[in-house]
């Protein structure tokens, strides 16, 4: 079978058209409604608990996911397994999210009565306001949507999409609501590339005290050249008698001393970089990488607030930390 690209670009194309709209028509509905399951989840004393059968329990456990991941303690339940003893492990200070886009799914209606005995609160994402699950919901959140973006109007597209759009708008209400800092998300997330951005610091990185290559202020170039293939950084701390940063010694001031002539016995002072940048050791390592790529830099000392090094990277280091 051949594919005609006319067609398929044209029904790409129409189904994020359909899909952006049916977004576009719920933000009428975000309302009273929204603010009041807001409130039920911040005030909720145990864990957000989501269930949901068939597409629409996939798109409940993407939403459980990124509640876990931004400070709302949550997990998904199957519907079905619910039934046959999963709801033991909704516990009475729990709040339960039931996504549905009929809102008649006999999994569903077999929980709701025992929810409603335990007195669980009952938030339903549903795509039918005069549903079952719609009407015996302590909250109801519309996702109704007119048609799907299915040629024949049945495969789930823009009712799971409307689905995920609510739950992603509660979980972005629930962030602000809860001044949830990038730093509480790094915590969440600390194996993965955001987590090593938001939670590496220079300190982390930086080579130290014998690792550290550094020179006094009136060595001479050729020890510096020694101490900087020694070291294996591209660079040398120049420092000053007490210790302090004078300045730096770097590959790029190698190639700019051979093109003066200047002889090698002279001290490195001659030729060092005054005034160089550095980073503090709580900088994040993601913020040093942009200050390093805006100054067109491969590594950089770091330094306390008296301007005492305390070590060096370069971007090899940030490499290996995942950084880059």
């Amino acid at each position: 079978m051949l594919l005609d690209k006319e067609k398929c670009l044209s029904a790409a194309q129409r189904v994020l058209r359909e899909e952006a709209e049916a977004l576009l028509d719920l933000i009428p509905s975000i309302g009273s409604n929204f603010v009041k399951a807001c409130e039920l989840l911040l005030q909720c004393k145990g864990k957000v608990i989501l269930t949901g059968v068939g597409k629409s329990g996939h798109v409940a456990t993407k939403i459980a996911s990124s509640l876990a991941s931004t400070g709302t303690q949550s997990f998904f339940v199957q519907a079905g397994e619910a039934a046959h003893g999963d709801l033991g492990m909704i516990g009475k200070d729990d709040v339960v999210i039931a996504v549905s886009n009929s809102g008649e799914g006999n999994e569903l209606k077999i929980i709701i009565p025992i929810l409603k005995r335990r007195q669980i609160p009952l938030i339903a994402i549903c795509g039918d306001a005069k549903s079952t699950l719609a009407t015996e919901a302590d909250v109801f959140l519309s996702a109704h949507v007119k048609r799907e973006a299915c040629p024949l109007n049945l495969a789930p597209t823009n009712s799971t999409t409307a689905e995920l759009a609510v739950g992603d708008a509660i979980m972005v209400a629930l962030i602000e609501a809860r001044g949830f800092t990038k730093d509480d998300f790094a915590l969440s997330h600390p194996g993965g590339a955001l987590g090593r951005r938001l939670l590496v610091r220079c300190e982390d990185l930086m080579h130290q005290g014998s690792a550290m290559p550094a020179v006094k202020l009136d060595e001479s170039i050729e020890n510096t050249l020694i101490e900087m293939t020694e070291k294996g950084l591209g660079m040398v701390a120049v420092l000053n008698d007490d210790g302090s940063l004078a300045g730096i010694y770097t590959d790029g001031d190698l190639r700019r001393t051979l093109r003066r002539e200047i002889s090698i016995k002279e001290p490195v002072s001659k030729v060092m970089t005054a005034n160089c940048v550095t980073v503090g050791p709580q900088t994040l390592a993601a913020q040093a990488l942009a200050i390093m790529q805006d100054k067109k830099i491969s590594g950089v000392i770091v330094v306390d607030d008296k301007h005492m090094p305390l070590g060096a990277f370069n971007m090899h280091d940030l490499l290996r930390a995942g950084i880059i």
